[in-house]
């Protein structure tokens, strides 16, 4: 029997999830982070979370949200999960609960059903082979898990590979060569600092022109509130960014972006930008930095010259509604 949430089922769900989603990588859920991410959540819909009964044994649960103010939140819902427990991970039992995540966006008007990293219900999960460091986001589904393996058979498209990427640093250091690249930068008239709203002026342009509304929303919040950004400027104008520079809790370098304005590139900024950034994580104490890229970004050659390296895939994927 299929069901849409109820109270009753939250300590069922917490340990459906502690047991079968841990399987691929992702933290344990609390009493606290389950309401942190899932029903306190502002876009936490009762009505497209599902909870899937064999007798009054809970044995599936499913989740998705939408909202206008989304990315694409139009036309689009998300779907955050799907989880079945052992022994009844089906093909029927996933369609089951996908056809009631995708009934609930066609009946809000939605054209597409996405799973990528525009979701705000933030899935954290565990780095492998590190003491449990972890991501705050899974940006789409693992490519290692049995859903991934059934989406693309119920008929979703896989858009784009994101590669998790991770670095502990304890042994980072900027290499002679950025050193080099930074004086020269700086012969042409560019600068690589922390945001300084007395030397600095244009943010607000600079991110109007990355048409990212993340971007705009995060960095905006940063420099406007004193959280440390990284910034490439041209005498005094901002033309790019990196950070902002948040040690989480969990001792991970919180990281939203890096983006230099297309009319700038060309002069080794982007990388400036990211190797300062790690070097402003290292000298807060942060332990490690993780961070997800498209396979196909040029950006990831800058990751991988830091020392980053890909430790999990996900995809991002759609299927459009006839």
């Amino acid at each position: 029997m299929l069901v849409t949430w109820d109270e009753q089922y939250r300590q069922a769900i917490i340990a459906l999830w502690n047991e079968e989603a841990v399987k691929d990588g992702y933290k344990e859920l609390s009493e606290i982070s389950f309401d942190h991410i899932f029903v306190k959540n502002p876009h936490f819909d009762p009505d497209c979370t599902f909870v899937l009964l064999a007798g009054d044994q809970v044995i599936g649960f499913a989740c998705g949200c939408t909202g206008e103010n989304l990315p694409l939140g139009e036309i689009a819902g998300y779907i955050t999960c799907i989880v079945l427990a052992s022994g009844f991970a089906t093909d029927d039992n996933y369609l089951n609960l996908l056809n009631a995540l995708e009934d609930r966006f066609k009946d809000l008007g939605k054209k597409q059903a996405d799973i990528l990293f525009f979701n705000p219900m933030l899935l954290p999960w565990y780095i492998p082979d590190t003491p449990k460091h972890e991501h705050n986001n899974a940006p789409g589904v693992s490519v290692d898990s049995k859903l991934y393996t059934f989406l693309l058979g119920a008929g979703y498209v896989e858009r784009a590979k994101q590669c998790a990427m991770y670095l502990p640093l304890s042994g980072f250091k900027i290499p002679d060569e950025i050193r080099a690249k930074e004086a020269k930068a700086c012969a042409q008239g560019y600068t690589i600092d922390m945001f300084d709203p007395g030397k600095h002026v244009g943010v607000e342009d600079m991110l109007k022109g990355f048409a990212n509304p993340l971007w705009q929303k995060e960095i905006g919040a940063s420099t406007a509130s004193g959280v440390p950004v990284v910034i490439a400027a041209y005498q005094g104008k901002t033309v790019g960014f990196a950070g902002p520079v948040i040690r989480q809790e969990n001792g991970r370098g919180y990281f939203a972006g890096i983006g230099v304005l297309p009319d700038h590139e060309g002069h080794g900024l982007g990388s400036l930008l990211f190797f300062k950034l790690c070097e402003a994580f290292q000298e807060i104490g942060t332990d490690y930095m993780s961070l997800y890229t498209g396979m196909s970004n040029p950006a990831i050659r800058i990751y991988e010259r830091a020392g980053f390296q890909t430790v999990k895939l996900f995809a991002v994927m759609r299927r459009e509604f006839a």
